[in-house]
């Protein structure tokens, strides 16, 4: 994409703070866009904010707490007072909850994961649709991962937030078909985060996918050449392909 494809749009990303969504933020900066990071860590927005502004970008730092409703329902006004609509919006943040078998997972666990995975993103979509119709290309990614369809032992909590999550995000695209809505989810497969190393203690981070690649394909998912429409879209990855042959 071009390097100022995201010039003059706006988009807000949450989970901001680290991993994919650290890097899309940045990338969607780099590419001359407008930059509303969400996140509860205040040092890692600012770090972001840093690189945003010596990359020459532009960014807004919210910190919110996803799990709490009261500062969510904050945010639509102060959007509208600063810029009046949003383009894009990238659905980032997640919990990985308990990975224990189904008959252990607590209730206060249960109830966390789809509070972070679902409902705030349920929310967010309220929220801040208002703001939405108001752009003429809106493009909305969700992230999504590959345990919603290929369900292990002991991932009963975050399999099932994310593949509810897949259902609300597909549903969110065909309810707006006949406006200029192009809303999508982006498995990015195993990929180099903090959530992927409490998962996945032991793994060599340098063996899988870096933030800043999915990056690149989030902010592609957010230009409005994308046509792409209530897809789930797999992050190519070689050693797939290694492993089919």
């Amino acid at each position: 994409m071009p390097s100022n494809s995201q010039s003059g749009r706006i988009s807000l990303v949450t989970g901001a703070s680290r991993g994919i969504g650290y890097a899309t933020a940045l990338e969607i900066a780099k590419r001359g866009g407008t930059v509303i990071a969400l996140a509860r860590t205040v040092g890692g927005l600012e770090a972001l904010d840093d690189e945003i502004r010596a990359a020459g970008g532009k960014a807004v730092l919210i910190p919110v707490d996803l799990q709490e409703q009261e500062q969510l329902s904050r945010l639509p006004a102060a959007l509208q007072d600063r810029f009046g609509r949003l383009d894009g919006l990238v659905l980032n943040a997640g919990l990985l909850g308990p990975l224990t078998p189904v008959t252990d997972i607590l209730g206060k666990e249960w109830h966390e994961t789809f509070v972070v995975n679902l409902h705030a993103n349920l929310a967010l979509l309220q929220l801040l649709h208002p703001l939405l119709v108001k752009s003429d290309a809106v493009r909305v990614v969700g992230i999504t991962s590959g345990a919603a369809t290929k369900v292990k032992p002991f991932w009963g909590a975050y399999a099932a937030s994310k593949a509810a999550f897949n259902a609300l995000l597909k549903s969110y695209a065909a309810e707006n078909v006949e406006r200029e809505f192009k809303v999508n989810l982006l498995d990015p497969g195993p990929t180099a985060t903090v959530m992927r190393a409490d998962a996945m203690p032991g793994e060599d981070p340098n063996t899988i996918t870096q933030p800043s690649e999915i990056a690149e394909w989030i902010t592609d998912l957010l230009d409005t050449s994308t046509e792409k429409n209530g897809e789930i879209i797999s992050y190519p990855r070689p050693w797939d392909a290694i492993a089919a042959q």
